[in-house]
């Protein structure tokens, strides 16, 4: 995209009252952002309110210095950095096909990515859940993204605190070097990383996968704009995962969003007992598909691995069967209070302690806010 182009582009985008539907609407009656600039106040009038015909013959305040920003942002690192707008050809053909696709998307990833056009070769599943994931919802989404990247499949999800940022990781681990290991769709501006602790998940991610952005360079982390990513997210990907999420998460934005997109929507089912698990099991109930292995995933997506998944299933134990521990055996899969492990085990307070503390170096237990412990599923 040249400078003349993307001013064009951002002159439209950033004019007020005209969203991204009126923007679809010129562009498919006129075609180019210039050719829409071009035409007269009359020939506008005929799509547009007075009020959006005097506001799309005025340059917006802020075009000048959004344009200035936006070129030196990309012409600071121009193998990595690009802006893709509709029509690209290196646009995410997939987004073609949602309701309401994005405009205009800024991009960072690997000189790859843009050289053979991988934003559009391969198969993506979105991986998302709680920012305040259980030890294992957290471990559940490394691991499956881990063993379905290695798969294969593209992980797509948000970068966000919790399960989003343990799918990227996961993705980083399990990947093969060639291809896209993950796509980080964020709300901010690609000028700035939020959260704060994932600056150094959204250096990797740049250099083995792509981060995406509709949002203009210099735009902070803003409520709205976190929802409004999401049909992004599940508009890339041919099916979308949910590892935990409560009952009024965005995660089950994203999957409503999936399934009005004509996707596949997955579930990790928890225990019944569990908050985090609400949200699964509400979507189990309107169809979603249960899953407990990284191949249930690609059963339904009609993939064939190429390697075995190394990720746990639901039922599975931490140890061989018996030889596991009988403290173990009495605090179950679902997270326990220690004065109930007392109850169920009889051991006295500092032999119970020490066994957990044990259990808890060895990494079969977690010990979770409140007092709870929660045993851990390992690969």
């Amino acid at each position: 995209m040249n400078h003349y182009e993307l001013a064009a582009w951002l002159r439209l985008l950033l004019t007020p009252g005209i969203g991204r539907g009126t923007a679809r609407k010129l562009l498919t009656a006129f075609g180019l952002p210039a050719t829409v600039l071009e035409q007269s106040p009359a020939v506008l009038a005929e799509l547009l309110s007075p009020a959006q015909v005097h506001a799309l013959s005025t340059e917006p305040h802020d075009l000048t210095s959004q344009l200035d920003v936006t070129w030196a942002w990309l012409n600071a690192d121009p193998h990595m950095r690009r802006v893709l707008c509709l029509g690209d050809p290196l646009f995410p053909q997939r987004l073609l096909d949602i309701e309401d696709p994005p405009l205009l998307l800024y991009a960072v990833g690997r000189p790859e990515a843009w050289d053979d056009n991988l934003l559009n070769t391969g198969t993506c599943l979105a991986v998302v859940g709680s920012r305040n994931p259980t030890p294992q919802g957290a471990a559940n989404a490394r691991q499956f993204a881990s063993a379905l990247a290695g798969a294969g499949l593209t992980i797509v999800s948000g970068m966000a605190l919790g399960v989003d940022g343990a799918a990227h990781e996961g993705a980083l681990e399990g990947a093969a070097s060639d291809g896209l290991a993950t796509i980080a769709v964020v709300g901010t501006g690609l000028d700035r990383v939020y959260p704060r602790q994932h600056r150094d998940l959204a250096h990797r991610i740049a250099q083995r996968g792509v981060i995406l952005s509709e949002f203009a360079l210099g735009t902070g982390p803003l409520a709205p704009n976190f929802p409004q990513r999401n049909r992004i997210i599940s508009g890339l990907s041919q099916g979308t995962l949910v590892v935990e999420a409560a009952l009024k998460s965005g995660s089950l934005i994203t999957a409503r969003l999936a399934v009005e997109q004509g996707r596949d929507v997955f579930a990790i089912p928890g225990s019944i007992h569990a908050t985090q698990s609400r949200g699964c099991h509400a979507l189990i109930k309107e169809g979603a598909k249960l899953v407990e292995s990284a191949q249930d995933v690609l059963d339904e997506l009609v993939l064939e691995m190429t390697q075995p998944a190394n990720i746990p299933i639901g039922h599975q134990t931490v140890r061989e069967q018996g030889s596991e521990s009988a403290l173990l055996q009495a605090l179950g899969f679902d997270a326990c209070s220690l004065d109930a492990l007392q109850a169920r085990t009889g051991l006295p307070t500092p032999s119970l302690l020490a066994e957990l503390m044990t259990l808890e170096l060895e990494g079969m237990v977690a010990r979770l806010p409140g007092g709870l412990y929660q045993r851990l599923v390992q690969a």
